[in-house]
């Protein structure tokens, strides 16, 4: 055993005792899981969420883990100690019959598919995901809807303060406060407790054997989503060792759901359940649910979505099954023809409850369409290779099934950022075949102005950094744009003067059959200029004369405006979706 690792038990230890001495005394005192805590004085959610912000140590956090890739076991044994200094044991998070989802595509969307269904039977539900699109209290919901602003800073400032008030002597330093993550994920527990919920669905972050929600003990139903390449640094770089770490959050005797996976991966699923004696059960597609009864209606658009619904009726239905609830939906003798690696789920009729959860399922970002005007707006955090392929089938489809404008021409608009350790360029040429006239980069940053809104400030990162990134991904577009014209006699973009009040950073001259682009400081720039003041909604002020310094953007705008229709596609990052909405939906702030 590690010297890292006996001194964190030694500290483990130290806390259980100081928590199991004194929790009942300090939650007395304090109200800390018992009763509501008072307000903080002077204190509002936004001064909530710039503390919170300072825990933004996400890039160095995920450095530190691949260090202990080889020993996950610290990582928990370090959650279970934060768990113990908050006031709470591992046992306590058994009380709240979790639904454990994890997976590379679709795993929101199938913890929110899940999520409303249980809501339909008049259960009373929490939800726990991530990353927030707009502000950071939509990780944590009870009944679908994020937690109050009110809500959210008592229980902030009172695990802050808890946490504050037990820091552990550790190798004369001081295991103080946990990270971003770590630190949404106690808050959730908390909630979720004293909130009473009667079940709790929960997202895992990155990954699942390493990841702090993996503290959960006793789940009562894991599902895996469909698996691809994402986080590669982090989980490795093959599908098989992310099917590995995807596997970690099965439990012993606890029944888990996976969807059809490549041959590799669902091996690896099918192991890592023997190894723990875990149940695994594989998907029938959402065609045999539907067989001797009426097509089902998805909340969520995309032919993708099927799949992350059957695994959520699957979830839903063992859930109800093992809380011996009544009408879970009964059992057809049909079943479908599928690898025989697993035991096939169980073939039912969705009853009533499980049809109206599944149509009345809302997930922002994901799939999801703005109709302003001409403007079309196509929001889908797709952001691996796999998601991406079906975010563009999505695309396409919803194009070919539009009424056609007849008052003028249509523009096609990509707006695009990549972050992370995801592979741009081949993200970029997946997006090819929806022909854009198009393409703008931007980071994600709603505004220059440092002073937005705390729930999106990101401090891992410059913006030097993000800028230049913008830039890399320009290249790659031009770059596949020479693939298929003749060869580009302009030199390379570069940055323009005019510092923050200029809208427009660089730009590519158009390509005789390419799309032209644009780099943006903003999104909200960036929405300016696709736009052009005719979004009903998004009415910013004037933009400044800079706007239109570069010719491809004047032509362009001149284009956008006489315009019949603009279809404008938003992947294939959530924080960038997340950007857009705040600007195109002001009431998601308030």
């Amino acid at each position: 055993m590690s010297q890292a690792r006996s001194h964190l038990r030694a500290a483990l230890s130290l806390a259980a005792v100081s928590a199991r001495g004194s929790t009942a005394g300090v939650m007395a005192r304090r109200g800390l899981s018992a009763r509501p805590a008072p307000q903080e004085p002077g204190m509002e959610y936004q001064d909530a969420v710039r503390m919170l912000n300072t825990l933004q140590t996400n890039a160095g956090y995920l450095e530190q883990v691949k260090r202990q890739r080889g020993d996950p076991q610290t990582q928990l044994e370090a959650m279970e100690l934060y768990l113990a200094r908050s006031g709470l044991q591992v046992e306590d998070l058994d009380q709240l019959n979790i639904i454990h989802v994890t997976g590379t595509k679709g795993k929101g969307s199938t913890c929110a598919f899940t999520e409303c269904i249980l809501r339909s039977y008049g259960l009373k539900t929490g939800f726990f995901s991530s990353p927030h699109l707009v502000q950071v209290r939509e990780r944590i919901r009870i009944n679908g809807q994020p937690i109050s602003p009110e809500l959210f800073t008592k229980h902030f400032w009172r695990l802050y303060h808890r946490l504050e008030e037990t820091k552990v002597p550790w190798d004369g330093s001081c295991v103080s406060m946990p990270a971003y993550f770590r630190f949404l994920t106690l808050m959730a527990f908390h909630v979720f407790l004293q909130e009473k919920v009667d079940l709790a669905v929960v997202e895992v972050g990155i990954g699942g054997a390493y990841d702090c929600t993996n503290i959960i003990r006793k789940p009562v139903v894991c599902g895996v989503s469909a698996l691809g390449i994402d986080h590669t640094s982090l989980l490795g770089d093959t599908v098989e060792k992310i099917a590995w770490q995807k596997g970690g959050i099965f439990k012993h005797g606890v029944p888990a759901f996976t969807v059809l996976q490549p041959e590799g991966p669902l091996a690896v699923l099918r192991d890592r359940a023997r190894q723990v004696s875990c149940p695994l059960y594989l998907c029938p597609p959402l065609e045999a649910l539907e067989e001797g009864g009426p097509p089902l209606t998805l909340g969520l658009e995309g032919e993708h979505q099927r799949s992350n619904a059957s695994l959520a009726l699957q979830l839903a239905r063992c859930w109800l099954q093992q809380q011996d609830h009544q009408g879970i939906g009964e059992l057809t003798a049909s079943r479908p023809s599928l690898p025989r690696q697993l035991s096939l789920a169980p073939v039912f009729q969705p009853t009533a409850h499980m049809r109206r959860g599944l149509r009345e399922t809302e997930w922002p970002g994901r799939t999801q369409v703005l109709r302003r005007g001409p403007l079309t707006w196509y929001l889908d955090g797709a952001h691996t290779t796999s998601s991406v392929q079906a975010c563009v089938r999505w695309f396409r489809q919803a194009l070919q099934g539009r009424v056609r404008p007849s008052g003028g021409p249509e523009v096609r608009v990509l707006l695009f950022n990549s972050t992370g350790d995801r592979d741009p360029a081949a993200l970029l040429k997946l997006l090819q075949p929806c022909q854009f006239d198009y393409a703008v980069f931007c980071p994600n940053l709603t505004e220059v102005s440092p002073m937005g809104s705390a729930d999106q400030q990101n401090f891992t990162v410059t913006l030097d950094q993000v800028l230049l990134r913008c830039l890399e991904h320009q290249r790659h577009w031009s770059h596949l744009d020479e693939q298929h014209t003749s060869p580009d006699l302009w030199s390379s973009p570069s940055l323009e003067p005019g510092g923050s009040a200029s809208l427009l950073l660089a730009s590519h001259p158009p390509m005789p059959s390419g799309a032209s682009s644009l780099v943006f400081s903003c999104i909200s720039h960036a929405l300016q200029w696709i736009s052009q003041g005719r979004d009903p909604v998004f009415q910013p002020p004037p933009p400044p004369r800079g706007l239109l310094a570069h010719p491809v953007a004047s032509s362009g705008a001149s284009e956008l405006r006489e315009a019949a229709a603009i279809h404008v596609l938003a992947p294939p990052s959530l924080h960038l979706v997340g950007g857009v909405l705040k600007l195109l939906e002001p009431s998601l702030s308030q």
